[in-house]
């Protein structure tokens, strides 16, 4: 396996259909799950290169792998198509993930036991001939990429920080969204009658 993408045969025939019209949008396809149920769900998760993604882009890209689909038609039957960001405890679905959030708090899954467990919390270490590197209570320890079945951020004051100063120096204001605008039609003490 290359990468957490898409792991179910299902996610991987519709990853191949839709990535390629997700990176022509200018953006990357972070994870793909196809999930049955009454009411089948496709999620999508996208971001761009540096990070960052916003509602509009997720609309841009739901409407264009809608369209995709309903000409390729791969899924039998009615879902619903969910398209979203990462987030900020993000799943870490690519080699290069790991070495983005390097210094970062993670959960690491593996298929088989290693040493005993299948489950490792700790911080990242970056990416060294392959391996994952994650340093856990017992010190730094490497795992095989292609043994992990599940990675993800874990969510701190630190990962919240660093993702507040990141939409900070890209212009967010949050003190634009705290200040509750009143106008004097909205007060039923104000309006004319």
């Amino acid at each position: 396996m290359s990468d957490l993408v898409a792991k179910a045969p299902m996610d991987q025939r519709l990853a191949s259909i839709v990535q390629p019209h997700i990176e022509g949008l200018g953006y990357e396809l972070v994870r793909l799950r196809f999930m049955g149920g009454k009411t089948p769900r496709l999620q999508i998760m996208a971001d761009t290169p540096d990070g960052g993604i916003e509602v509009d882009d997720c609309a841009r890209i739901s409407r264009t792998v809608s369209a995709v689909l309903d000409v390729e038609d791969p899924i039998e039957g009615e879902y619903s198509l969910e398209v979203s960001s990462p987030g900020i405890d993000r799943p870490l679905t690519r080699l290069k993930d790991f070495e983005a959030y390097e210094g970062y708090e993670a959960k690491l899954q593996t298929a088989e036991l290693i040493s005993g467990r299948k489950n490792f919390k700790g911080v990242l270490a970056g990416v060294q001939d392959g391996e994952v590197l994650i340093e856990i209570a017992e010190g730094i320890i490497g795992l095989e990429f292609e043994w992990l079945t599940e990675a993800k951020l874990v969510l701190t004051d630190a990962l919240i920080d660093e993702s507040l100063k990141a939409k900070k120096d890209a212009g967010f204001d949050p003190e634009k969204f705290d200040e509750i605008q009143e106008s004097a039609a909205a007060d039923p003490d104000t309006e004319e009658m």
